[in-house]
């Protein structure tokens, strides 16, 4: 019985190896997917410049994904997800105060682990297909709703509470926009970093909510 024991437990250990070496071959070529997004642009990326980015052969390439649109897609989602945790994160970490919150949101969108110049030019690459995929749109419409409510709530809370003479929906759409905005100006490169483009976000957020918030963080 030991050794059916000892069998099964290596079994199981051989099991999780493989499981893991999967998904870090899925995670390499992901990140070489964006790479050459980064790179290359949308266009000319193929399953061969992948490949080699991963240090991989095609054929391991072919056998995770079977297509190019099929990586574009696990990439697009891989992206997708980091984001949504990212903020959620950001805003379970803020505590309950909506000034807190909406201090931390913002932050997250200029935090050195989502907000770099690969990831940036690969999320310019499918915003550029996005008008003709409706996979792209679907894949990040539902988290793009939720961010959404999410500032909807966040500006609604603080008019609540200071008497702000605005509409939470329409402040929200401003708030959110100009975010996208100083995103797709450090996507053109045009030497705004990403230190700068946060200050300038802090600036708008301290001029929207002048009660609850100041240059150095909620009052």
């Amino acid at each position: 019985m030991r050794a059916n024991a000892a069998q099964k437990e290596a079994t199981d250990i051989e099991k999780k190896g493989r499981k893991a070496s999967k998904e870090t071959r899925r995670l390499q070529l992901i990140e070489a997917t964006i790479d050459s997004l980064a790179k290359r642009g949308y266009a000319e990326t193929t399953l061969a410049d992948v490949a080699d980015g991963a240090g991989l052969s095609r054929g391991i390439v072919n056998f995770h994904f079977e297509s190019k649109e099929k990586l574009l897609v696990a990439t697009l989602q891989a992206m997708a997800d980091e984001y949504a945790n990212h903020w959620y994160t950001a805003l379970e970490k803020a505590g309950p105060r909506p000034a807190d919150q909406l201090w931390a949101l913002v932050a997250a969108d200029f935090d050195r682990r989502i907000c770099t110049k690969r990831k940036l030019a690969a999320w310019c690459a499918f915003w550029g297909e996005a008008k003709s995929r409706p996979t792209y749109q679907a894949l990040c419409g539902a988290r793009d709703v939720k961010y959404q409510e999410m500032v909807i709530t966040l500006c609604a809370a603080l008019k609540a509470e200071g008497g702000y003479d605005y509409t939470a929906e329409t402040m929200a759409l401003s708030l959110s926009s100009m975010l996208e905005g100083l995103w797709l100006r450090l996507m053109m490169g045009d030497g705004l970093t990403r230190e700068k483009a946060h200050e300038a976000a802090i600036e708008a957020i301290v001029a929207m909510f002048p009660k609850h918030i100041a240059r150095n963080g909620p009052k």
